[in-house]
């Protein structure tokens, strides 16, 4: 997907929310702010985007979304646990109707067996108590995944909540 598109994208994610009347938030890992960047690129994104967390560390998530320091332990950082707990930390912490949660192994290092690199976990959760987690498995190098994460992002919240 192009800069072009991922615009396109990110406008028709501000005009359901702004017609709805909705906040939404982010919790990102290994985007590093993407989603919001792209959220904020939108003239006029503070009708429905008012902040958004960039939680890099395992401390982060902690300290800052009330990640349990058990469930980083358990599950590690890239995982369905770990972003359900980000989403919802994220939600409570903006005030927000929807928030979107996102880590994963960007790369080009810290893949492993089970988790290789372009491994990217999302969560989603709204003010209604609703929670989702998916798994996507995304290929390139670490731009293209980090791309690919954004994109997917937004296109879910769009299609499944908005």
């Amino acid at each position: 997907m192009s800069e072009n598109q991922l615009r396109e994208l990110s406008i028709a994610v501000g005009e359901k929310l702004k017609a709805k009347g909705l906040w939404i938030t982010c919790a990102e890992s290994c985007t590093g702010g993407g989603i919001a960047k792209a959220i904020t690129d939108i003239a006029g994104s503070s009708a429905y985007f008012d902040r958004g967390f960039v939680t890099y560390s395992n401390a982060a998530k902690h300290e800052l979304l009330g990640v349990a320091e058990a469930t980083l332990a358990a599950h590690g950082a890239v995982s369905e646990e770990v972003v359900r707990e980000m989403a919802q930390g994220a939600l409570h912490a903006a005030q927000a109707s929807l928030a979107l949660s996102v880590s994963g192994i960007a790369g080009p290092d810290g893949g492993s067996v089970e988790k290789p690199v372009g491994t990217v976990w999302f969560g989603f959760a709204e003010r209604s108590g609703q929670v989702l987690a998916h798994k996507m498995q995304f290929a390139g190098d670490r731009d293209a995944v980090r791309l690919q994460a954004t994109i997917f992002a937004l296109q879910t919240a769009l299609d499944e909540f908005l």
